[in-house]
Formats: structure tokens, C-alpha cells, sequence
């Protein structure tokens, strides 16, 4: 059986994952994330069940250096060094143009159609979930029929703009999704976790 893509990501209620480029990168990242220990914890877990993560340049720039630092680094909680952990062992395909090099057991193929065709090879050889990371490669991957799930946790904020869960189709229009839920979790901070199947 092939691999599943699962597309994970932080969102608010009304469906943008950022207002501005960058604004998760550090420690505390933007103020409508409330990710506290428990919802942090349940993130390690989903992420060491993952075989291996998919991401783009300005996910994997706002991931490494870092998580990689974060594992040695005692200022941090236990757990944010647990992630680090995960994140720097796991196996990384980076898509991009510009990167020619990366650390931390990460691998790079082209950003452009072929790039593509070597993640539905990946996902065809693979077993289990990928993880895959930002909007961009996620957009691709489902205009090209290789999405599989969507993994939302959803912060209790209306931002009213930014960028939303998908990037536009480049023409035309793209038909609705179709998504059956297979999980919901609820936290005390008010996060929530959708899980959904993207129905073919």
C-alpha cells in the first residue's frame, strides 16, 4: 500500500494559516497560536508516527537552524527538545530551486513538475504517512491528485486575512473539496484537531 500524503497545519477559524510571510519562525511565533505543552506534545507524537516530512524552502528555513539547536538547548521545555529531536532525525525531502545543500539526514529535489513526479515516486515506494509542511507543496500536491489527508489544528482566532490553507489554482477554478472526517481532539486552550480524508 502507498504512502499517504497528510498535509498538517496550524489555522484559525477562519481558515488563514498566517497574516504575514515569516510570522512563525522563532520560540513564541505569532499570538493567535496557542500551542501550549499538551497541544505541544500531541504535535511530537504525530510527528515521530510520520515516516517522513515533505516541505518546502521557507518551511524548512523556519524549521532548521532552530529545532536542531533546540535539542541541547536547556532554556527550552522538555518537550520542544523532544521535538527537536524528532524533526533533525527524521528522514526530509526539501523541495526548492535554490537550495543545492541541507543538514539533518534532508534530501533535495527540484521545485518544478518533475519534482512532482519524483513525490508521487516517493509516495508510490514509501509506507505510512508524510508529513508534508506549507501551503505551497501542498497546493501542488493536491492539484496534481496526490493528497490524502488533511490535518488541521485550528486556533480560536478570526484573523479576517492572510494567506489561506491552499494557494489559488493559477487558472480557472479549483472544484470544491470533498473531505470525510475520520478524527476531532479538543483541548483546554481551545485548539482543536480535524482530521479529514480528501474523498477522490
Amino acid at each position: 500500500m502507498p504512502a499517504r500524503f497528510v498535509y498538517w497545519i496550524n489555522a484559525s477559524l477562519d481558515g488563514f494559516v498566517e497574516t504575514e510571510a515569516g510570522e512563525h519562525s522563532g520560540v513564541e511565533g505569532p499570538e493567535w497560536i496557542r500551542i501550549d505543552e499538551a497541544v505541544h506534545r500531541e504535535f511530537n507524537r504525530r510527528a515521530r508516527a510520520m515516516t517522513l516530512s515533505v516541505e518546502g524552502r521557507i518551511v524548512h528555513d523556519m524549521m532548521d537552524p532552530f529545532w536542531p539547536d533546540a535539542r541541547t538547548d536547556e532554556s527550552l521545555p522538555a518537550y520542544m527538545r523532544e521535538y527537536g529531536e524528532i524533526w533533525t532525525e527524521q528522514p526530509k525531502v526539501l523541495v526548492s530551486r535554490s537550495r543545492t545543500a541541507a543538514d539533518h539526514n534532508t534530501r533535495i529535489i527540484g521545485r518544478d513538475e518533475d519534482a512532482i513526479d519524483e513525490l508521487a515516486r516517493i509516495r508510490a515506494e514509501s509506507e505510512g504517512d508524510v508529513g508534508v509542511g506549507g501551503p505551497s507543496i501542498a497546493t501542488q500536491l493536491l492539484d496534481a491528485g496526490l493528497l490524502d489527508e488533511l490535518m488541521v489544528f485550528t486556533h480560536p482566532a478570526v484573523l479576517g486575512r492572510g494567506r489561506p490553507l491552499f494557494d489559488p489554482p493559477p487558472s480557472g477554478a479549483r472544484p470544491p473539496l470533498v473531505l470525510d472526517l475520520l478524527e476531532q481532539q479538543r483541548w483546554d486552550n481551545g485548539v482543536t484537531l480535524h482530521r479529514y480524508d480528501l474523498r477522490r
